[in-house]
């Protein structure tokens, strides 16, 4: 699965907004918009896209 797929799927069950999303996880509230458009993130941003969905539906957020 990509990992805008995993963000998207993410979005849906969270409710989160895309913009609060990207601030909260990678401190670019553009980073959902320019993954949709195309932008492909470095391994160490998908590590960290990957915690931080991980936590937050632990209750950790």
């Amino acid at each position: 699965m990509t990992v805008l797929r995993s963000i998207e799927l993410f979005l849906r069950r969270t409710g989160m907004a895309a913009t609060r999303f990207g601030r909260e996880c990678v401190r670019d509230p553009r980073f959902v918009h320019d993954l949709r458009r195309g932008r492909e993130p470095s391994e160490r941003t998908r590590r960290r896209v990957e915690h931080f969905m991980n936590i937050y539906e632990e209750g950790g957020q």
